[in-house]
């Protein structure tokens, strides 16, 4: 079934359920694209139980709960949900433009507005452990429970892996982060709390083995190139990143500056029509939060208005205001 809308949201994360929730303030018709099945994005996929600390008006809240309540606030749009499927095609005119779904679907919109974050992503593998994906081996830690009482293994060194460490502490019988450097790139509040936990850290090291019957049993480390220990381990949590798949946007014309999609101040991309807001946008002086895509999406869709309508205002008033 093809699809018309006066904006259409490539990205159904924090910022482009946001940006629904405000294209809908403004009166605007909305269909929201994503190639993941749920809404919530990186979120939903990664760390629904993640305690997120940087939203304004809330001291700490979980991901799930956060993303619950985006859903809830963009659903007063009404808009129309396109999940598991992903944009391939992007034609724009001085009317608007027209995207292609990967399965046939058309969308017809006025403007877009793409909010897709780091793009389409995968983890990066840890080749160690290939033949273990599905019997003990995950790359995303989506609940918890799976994990209790059991010996569990992260390997890497980032937000993600101290985060699931952090969390998982409580409730495993043991937890072993590696990196294979001693130095991290977590945020170092959350470094801090890991050290001073049970967690215990191995830095200089690789996962160069994985042994076990139907699932894993142990996990073979190697330390300083020469020194391997066998640790055991009934689930091993592979957090070395994503590779982000931003073929499209290239192919689309947009200009990038290495990953991201640079924009002007009113989220305008070089093409028409076109805007963008959220981690996947660059200017001077960005910074990628929750919070600043919350701001950039009403910038955006506040600016897309003017174009789906010129006699309209950049600034529609609060929503406060009766």
């Amino acid at each position: 079934m093809d699809v018309e809308c006066d904006v259409a949201v490539i990205g159904g994360g924090p910022t482009g359920l946001f940006a629904t929730y405000y294209a809908g303030f403004r009166g605007l018709k909305v269909a929201v694209i994503d190639s993941l099945p749920e809404l919530g994005g990186q979120i939903t996929a990664m760390y629904p139980e993640k305690a997120i600390l940087d939203v304004a008006g809330f001291p700490t809240i979980k991901g799930r709960e956060l993303v619950a309540g985006l859903v809830a606030q963009a659903q007063t749009a009404e808009p129309t949900y396109l999940l598991g499927r992903t944009a391939t095609g992007l034609t724009t005119g001085d009317e608007g433009a027209t995207l292609t779904l990967d399965d046939g679907t058309v969308v017809s919109a006025r403007t877009v507005l793409i909010t897709a974050g780091i793009g389409k992503f995968s983890p990066r593998p840890l080749p160690a452990a290939d033949e273990w994906i599905g019997r003990g081996v995950d790359f995303f830690v989506p609940d918890f429970e799976p994990y209790r009482g059991k010996d569990v293994v992260i390997v890497g060194g980032g937000d993600s892996a101290f985060d699931w460490a952090q969390h998982l502490e409580p409730i495993t019988r043991s937890v072993t982060l590696v990196h294979r450097r001693d130095a991290f790139r977590a945020h170092e509040r959350t470094v801090q709390a890991v050290k001073q936990s049970s967690v215990r850290i191995i830095t200089k090291a690789q996962v160069t083995g994985v042994s076990g019957g139907d699932g894993v049993e142990s996990v073979e480390v190697t330390i300083d190139g020469d020194d391997k220990q066998v640790l055991p381990a009934q689930r091993i949590v592979a957090a070395l990143g994503f590779v982000a798949d931003l073929s499209a946007l290239k192919e689309w014309g947009l200009e990038l500056d290495k990953r991201h999609v640079v924009v002007d101040s009113a989220m305008r991309t070089n093409l028409p029509r076109v805007f963008a807001a959220g981690d996947i946008t660059e200017f001077p002086g960005k910074v990628r939060l929750i919070a600043v895509g919350f701001g950039e999406a009403a910038t955006a869709v506040n600016n897309a208005a003017v174009v789906i309508d010129p006699s309209a205002h950049v600034f529609p008033g609060h929503s406060s205001e009766g």
